[in-house]
């Protein structure tokens, strides 16, 4: 059986979490191949809010198997403060929930020389969440890290202690006022790694190839966006992993001609959260009122998101770098109203008329060139069958499905699993 994907296309808070809950009942396994407890994947249903920062999506459905890859960064702080959180569900975390042995994890060390490291940048910081996610993948690829597979050691604590102390040297050395008190954040970090110990660590890789050939599905749910990806983002404003397709092969051990469909999923417009290039963003009141009708603030940082019109140039490219089969469009009923709605189709880029996206889209190189569209009036919210779409949305989509070549399969028009409709 292959492994289909799901992603997120812009720069995150597409509404994977939702799209991967409405998608569960298809799938035996659901597996988390990158990212950290930065990504909140939002999901709501029976009235009811639930957020989750680094257990898949699939959490809530009784027949799924939840795995955390590889390719994922572990706090345990955050994690059984997650785990809490679930419990007023009745939830069989142990039998539901398995995690990769060779997923790093996160000390308390790491989040605070992501504060220093940024404190230190001063008006040039990248607008990291602060959450240890950058300095544990360094460590991952400057090969000091500290998995999950280490804690079944006896000598996992002297490992730890090691790299502790080395951290608290790198933080001395960036020379900015940190407060912190380590003996107290060890002490909490410590009695979350023996609740951690509780679950059921597996060789993932060998785990999911098992998995195939017994016939189990299996989706793999990416965090983030494609456009923070560390290869192919808007760098150096990006996140520390692969959010791309290829993440899922090395945040799995999945073989790349495994791979089946790609669910790629964006918004019906544009958001970004922190710092970088953001083209078609909005500084007027219909950004603002996007941000406030998309209720746009993050599920995990509470961070307002930057809005703008959608970007069919950035969109095309991230389609054909993750090599998406199908399109998932969300957040349409957040436009209904609008006077007016544009599309960026191509960039000024010094001088001339370009449809990629190049190296830097920085505002000084990069203006975007719009095509505009009557906008609907009707409210999407009540709506449940395609047939009830009005012109001004079928004729939205038609265009970005000839543009972009691909079926936009999915239409969300609501935070519900309900206000999802299949086309």
């Amino acid at each position: 059986m292959a492994v289909d994907l799901l992603l997120g296309l812009q720069w995150g808070d597409e509404g994977k979490g939702k799209i991967v809950d409405v998608l569960t009942s298809n799938y035996d396994i659901i597996a988390r191949f990158q990212g950290g407890p930065n990504a909140g994947h939002t999901l709501e249903f029976d009235g009811i809010k639930h957020v989750l920062r680094t257990i898949p999506s699939g959490i809530f459905h009784e027949k799924s198997t939840n795995v955390i890859g590889n390719g994922v960064v572990i706090d345990p702080v955050v994690f059984i403060q997650e785990l809490d959180g679930l419990k007023q569900f009745d939830l069989d975390i142990k039998s539901k929930l398995i995690i990769s042995r060779k997923a790093h994890i996160i000390l308390p060390t790491h989040r605070l020389l992501d504060a220093a490291s940024e404190a230190s940048k001063g008006k040039a910081k990248i607008g990291s969440t602060l959450k240890g996610i950058g300095p544990t993948y360094m460590d991952k690829t400057g090969r000091n890290g500290i998995r999950i597979g280490d804690l079944e050691l006896d000598s996992w604590k002297e490992k730890y202690r090691a790299l502790a102390n080395k951290h608290e040297e790198l933080i001395s050395f960036h020379n900015v006022d940190i407060q912190y008190n380590l003996v107290e954040m060890e002490e909490e970090f410590f009695k979350a790694v023996e609740l951690l110990k509780e679950l059921t660590f597996i060789d993932s890789e060998e785990y999911l190839q098992k998995a195939q050939k017994n016939g189990k599905t299996i989706l793999a749910e990416g965090a983030q966006g494609s456009l923070l990806d560390i290869d192919f983002g808007t760098y150096p404003f990006v996140t520390s992993s692969n959010t791309t397709a290829a993440g899922a092969c090395t945040g799995l051990g999945v073989a790349p001609n495994q791979i089946g469909e790609v669910y790629g999923i964006f918004k019906a417009y544009t958001t970004r959260v922190g710092s970088g290039p953001f083209p078609t963003e909005l500084f007027d009141e219909v950004g603002a009122e996007m941000a406030k009708v998309g209720h746009e603030f993050g599920a995990v940082t509470g961070r307002a998101r930057r809005c703008g019109w959608l970007d069919l140039v950035a969109l095309k490219y991230t389609c054909q770098v993750n090599g998406v089969t199908q399109l998932m469009m969300m957040k349409g009923d957040v436009l209904s109203g609008f006077d007016k709605l544009k599309i960026c189709t191509s960039y000024e880029y010094k001088g001339e008329v370009i449809n990629h996206l190049p190296y830097n889209i920085e505002p000084e190189n990069v203006k975007p060139i719009y095509s505009e569209f009557e906008c609907w009036k009707e409210d999407l919210t009540k709506m449940r069958e395609p047939s009830q779409f009005p012109k001004e949305l079928n004729d939205y989509i038609d265009f970005l499905e000839k543009e972009l070549e691909i079926p936009i399969k999915v239409v969300s028009v609501g935070p519900d699993r309900t206000q999802t409709i299949h086309r």
